[in-house]
């Protein structure tokens, strides 16, 4: 049974005092729950290690792909492979930031690698201040936790301008319309890159523009004039851009070729994604203590989990019987997708019934951990949960 404490005190009047209203938003704080998850100093130790240790795997798994032409199968659209292996190969195309879901690691659980949020993760207002804030708010030492999630931003920022030193540190970041989930987290993004010494802006994804000849643009709304911009962070799917823009996907591989525009997350990141990679880690490293078994096909002697190849926030996963007959389904938008076949594992539950999953912030290096909590499958109703370490 998971250890929790109670935080009776919101976090609002912390985050305030911080000037950090931006987070006070509809979708950050009504699903923060107030109680934090108590961990020790050898649990948290223990997802830090586990999160290095896989990150380092990923890269193996992804060379492999690339290596062995796997990119389709991987279910990668085929306009992007040339990016995707061109970004791999360049140094300079820095991987920001993602987020490992993972099983495990509490209540002598083993930490088992769930999935790699490595385009899009979000939770990083939640992870980076909103937990923090919320230790503040109700008298516990805000040390207590492992958490440098903003610091490390900003360092993978400072990082991202020493290896691209050829380009002007000008960053536009970009999300859909429509989504303050989305602008709550590329707000915090871009707090990181300006203290890393960033001129950042930001714009929904219709506002920008693109030339071919020379880069990605905004509109000035004052001026009229454009603005362009050497960096480009985008909190939009490369495989949505892939499918469903495929001309711009022509287009961005070339501005990326022509050093016109470093792009973030990288291309690359599409290899670890696709849900395929957990079949290929499994392959290279089978039975690895922090692996689940994952094939393409129903495992026939266990219980397992359907995952389409680029799903997100649960859509389209179901829980399957031995054989393949559906315990619990949350239906999507990516039903056409071809799936694996993950073994199952229960996560570790509460008296009330929620199930808990960690998430590890990586970038450059594993630096946060949060929790959320749901039903059987974590959907985007999902909660998230803060910690606290305690000896």
């Amino acid at each position: 049974m998971i250890n929790l404490k109670d935080m009776p005190q919101p976090p609002e009047a912390a985050l305030r005092s911080l000037g950090w209203d931006w987070m006070l938003g509809e979708d950050t704080l009504p699903y923060l729950v107030q109680k934090s998850v108590v961990v020790s100093e050898e649990q948290a130790k223990a997802y830090h290690v586990a999160a290095q240790s896989l990150y380092e795997m990923l890269v193996e798994a992804g060379q492999y792909a690339i290596d062995h032409l796997l990119l389709t199968e991987m279910g990668i659209p085929p306009s992007l492979h040339e990016l995707v292996k061109h970004s791999w190969e360049d140094d300079r195309q820095v991987h920001l930031y993602g987020r490992f879901d993972l099983a495990g690691g509490l209540d002598g659980q083993p930490i088992k690698l769930i999935e790699f949020n490595a385009d899009t993760a979000t939770c990083l207002p939640e992870t980076a201040v909103v937990q923090w804030a919320q230790l503040r708010a109700n008298g516990l030492d805000d040390s207590r936790q492992f958490n440098t999630l903003y610091e490390t931003l900003v360092g993978q920022f400072k990082y991202l301008r020493e290896a691209n030193d050829d380009l002007t540190p000008s960053l536009l970041l970009t999300a859909l319309r429509g989504s303050s989930e989305d602008d709550a987290n590329v707000a915090l993004l871009m707090e990181a890159a300006q203290e890393a010494g960033f001129d950042a802006e930001f714009c929904y994804m219709d506002e920008v523009e693109f030339s071919a000849e020379e880069g990605v643009f905004k509109q000035d709304s004052a001026e009229g004039s454009f603005v362009r911009f050497d960096f480009w962070f985008k909190l939009v799917p490369w495989e949505a851009i892939g499918e469903e823009e495929p001309e711009l996907t022509t287009l961005l591989t070339e501005l990326v070729i022509n050093r016109k525009v470093v792009i973030l997350n990288p291309a690359y990141t599409l290899l670890f994604q696709s849900k395929y990679i957990l079949k290929i880690l499994w392959d290279m490293y089978p039975y690895h203590p922090l692996l689940l078994q994952t094939e393409r096909y129903v495992l026939p002697h266990k219980q397992s989990v359907s995952k389409v190849l680029f799903g997100r926030e649960g859509a389209n996963v179901a829980i399957l019987e031995k054989g393949g007959s559906i315990l619990e389904k949350v239906e999507g938008e990516y039903g056409n997708q071809r799936c694996v076949y993950q073994e199952y594992v229960d996560f570790v539950s509460d008296a009330e019934g929620f199930r808990y999953q960690a998430g590890v912030f990586y970038a450059g290096e594993p630096c946060a951990l949060g929790f959320r909590r749901g039903g059987l499958i974590l959907d985007n109703t999902a909660q998230f949960v803060g910690h606290v370490i305690e000896k």
